[in-house]
């Protein structure tokens, strides 16, 4: 079978760092074309990768025969980009969050079906090995019921990482929408909702712009969650952890304490309540930090649901309820109040 031909849109640094470099290194995979809007960028992109620059994501739709893209656009772009590479007959990796409202995620949802094309959506979080061995051990009832937890996802902010430093459009709210919540807080709904395997039906939100200077989009935010069955926690996202990265969890159960990446040498702790403890070493998580940068595993899931025509694990309909998370966190905000998720 011929390589899958793929096309990056938008050329900043997560697709520099993640998604050019997981593609090239895929043997199934050819990069065919790069877009990006900055003309300097996108040549020099494309120079790397002996692939082909547009300026216009239209125009590299219409132009190339492409059989899957990477979305990797600033958020109010997710979902227009999206549905027109769909509509086109590509399958669609799109960054997260998947899109600025729950329309705009319904409609990515609709044009993946009726174009019978995968739409993945990028949460990398599910796909870190402690994360994973925690759901493991959370299914087989390891823990026994699940009382609690506490999330958090902090580190000094996207103009230490973003291709445009601090004029980035992480902090202007016409192109990103929200700021930390959706830049770091999507993530951790995403794993939460993964690791618990249920819904969150009600959400508290605070919400504060009190670390960086000159933009309309939060750097702090604190939610208050509570799952169809009780199970209460906090998650935290921030752009204000100025001396070290967090990307932590910790699940509280009946029979056990799970420590999820909060320990500097072991990506999982799991302190059981007679007294033991159980240390294990699954390998690093994903770090914008120098030397910290490991595969996301997110390409290589994309490609495989594509060839194997199998289900991507967080499709369309996961995105969109991750999404509902910060959604719901804003309505809260708004109302002062307590915002009740259920239909």
């Amino acid at each position: 079978m011929s390589k899958l031909h793929v096309a990056v849109i938008g050329c900043g640094s997560i697709a520099r760092h993640r998604h050019l470099v997981e593609y090239a290194n895929h043997p199934e995979v050819k990069i065919v074309a790069v877009c990006d809007a900055v003309e300097s960028r996108v040549k020099e992109t494309a120079e790397i990768y002996n692939a082909k620059a547009y300026t216009s994501y239209e125009e590299l739709l219409t132009m190339e025969k492409i059989d899957a893209i990477s979305v990797c656009l600033p958020n109010y772009l997710h979902a227009p980009v999206s549905i027109a590479a769909l509509n086109k007959g590509c399958h669609v990796l799109c960054e997260k969050p998947m899109a600025t409202s729950r329309e705009e995620a319904e409609e990515m949802i609709k044009a993946a079906a009726s174009n019978n094309k995968k739409l993945m959506i990028g949460h990398n979080q599910r796909f870190v090995p402690s994360h994973q061995k925690a759901r493991k051990l959370i299914e087989q009832g390891e823990i026994g019921k699940i009382y609690s937890f506490r999330t958090t996802f902090g580190h000094g902010g996207p103009e230490g990482w973003s291709a445009d430093g601090t004029d980035s459009w992480f902090f202007k709210k016409d192109q990103a929408f929200i700021g930390a919540m959706g830049d770091l807080g999507v993530h951790k709904a995403d794993l939460l909702r993964y690791l618990l395997n249920e819904e969150f039906v009600q959400v508290g939100a605070f919400v504060e712009t009190s670390a960086k200077e000159n933009t309309n989009v939060d750097d702090n935010a604190t939610l208050i969650l509570k799952t169809k069955s009780g199970v209460i926690g906090t998650l935290a996202a921030s752009w204000a952890y100025t001396a070290k990265e967090d990307n932590s969890t910790i699940i509280y159960g009946e029979n056990a304490t799970l420590r999820l990446e909060d320990d500097p040498q072991y990506s999982l702790v799991v302190h059981y309540k007679n007294g033991e403890s159980v240390y294990y070493e699954l390998g690093g998580i994903q770090s914008n930090a120098e030397g910290g940068q490991t595969t996301t595993h997110v390409i290589d899931h994309f490609v495989e649901s594509i060839l194997k025509d199998s289900e991507p694990l967080i499709d369309g309909e996961e995105g969109k309820k991750s999404l509902e998370v910060i959604l719901g966190a804003l309505e809260s905000v708004k109302s002062n109040s307590i915002y009740h998720m259920e239909k």
